[in-house]
């Protein structure tokens, strides 16, 4: 088997991209999407009819009407592809906005649901600001499924964890890139701050009964995947499946529910004053949090304009 094939025998493979005709030869079992993603999606010829048809179908919808009617079809084409759920974002701009989120994503379950779609088969994509894990955690209540992304630290996860939230997406590639900048090491394998961080959340969820998923995402290399072989799933981009599709070197798990208790990872249950102190204690998860914000926020600004141009 290639490498490919026998991490899906420790892990869920989840296909990270808006490309949807590329999704078919690596079979995942479920997809992500996020504003950046589709962004990049649009621009190809493949892809702009998706576009044009949103605009044309909603002549008098305002330009973020459009924008989720477009999320909404990428999702749906997806879910013709996979036997899965598909991820979809809400504005990064509501990310500081509690009810806002929280109104977002019953809209897009809403749409979802008016194209035939279970909500069961969506998870709604939520920054992990406490604002945005506050209405997680309501959406939840409602059986609305959330991921929660833009995740950096340990203090996200637990405060995840503790909101009920169905999955979270540590960004292990981003993590990666703040530590090597910072110190100028070319950090591999399992010495690789990114793969530390979620090994350490893993293993907290695991060893104290959570049942948030981890799902390891923004990656750099084939190394890091290869690390976390064993997280419940991973959402890896088209070119480094293709690399594991290529290799037939061997996969050893790393990660394991039954090693977990042994670790030595410490339970703590976390207020808003603590997972503030704690963010603010972590420059990199800060600083990678608001930064990815700020990315997403441009590339819906760009989406807009490219509607604004069809209109």
């Amino acid at each position: 088997m290639n490498q490919l094939e026998q991490l899906k025998q420790f892990t869920t493979v989840v296909a990270d991209t808006g490309d949807f005709q590329s999704i078919q030869a690596y079979t995942p079992r479920d997809a992500t999407t996020n504003p950046s993603l589709i962004l990049k999606a649009v621009q190809k010829d493949e892809y702009k009819p998706l576009l044009e048809k949103a605009v044309r179908d909603h002549p008098h919808a305002s330009t973020a009407e459009i924008i989720d009617r477009l999320l909404i079809a990428f999702g749906v084409e997806i879910l013709q592809t996979i036997p899965g759920r598909v991820s979809t974002e809400v504005d990064a701009r509501l990310s500081f906005d509690t009810d806002g989120t929280v109104a977002k994503g019953r809209d897009l379950i809403a749409l979802y649901s008016n194209a035939g779609i279970a909500r069961e088969r969506v998870l709604i994509k939520i920054a992990s600001t406490w604002e945005g894990i506050r209405a997680a955690a309501i959406l939840e209540k409602e059986g609305i499924r959330c991921n929660m992304t833009l995740l950096f630290s340990l203090a996200q996860a637990i405060a995840c964890a503790e909101a009920g939230a169905q999955l979270i997406s540590p960004f292990v590639g981003r993590i990666y890139d703040w530590y090597k900048k910072s110190t100028g090491i070319d950090y591999m394998g399992a010495e690789d701050p990114g793969v530390q961080s979620v090994r350490r959340i893993y293993n907290y969820y695991r060893k104290f009964g959570y049942k948030t998923e981890v799902m390891g995402a923004s990656f750099r290399n084939t190394s890091q995947i290869l690390e976390l072989a064993g997280c419940d799933l991973l959402t890896i981009s088209p070119d480094l499946l293709q690399k594991l599709a290529d290799n037939d070197a061997p996969v050893e798990r790393k990660l394991s529910a039954e090693a977990a208790p042994s670790t030595n990872v410490v339970h703590m249950s976390l207020n808003e004053e603590a997972f503030r102190f704690m963010m603010n204690e972590d420059a990199m998860a800060t600083e990678k949090l608001a930064e990815g914000i700020r990315a997403f926020c441009v590339d819906s600004g760009k989406l807009k304009q490219m509607i604004a141009a069809l209109r």
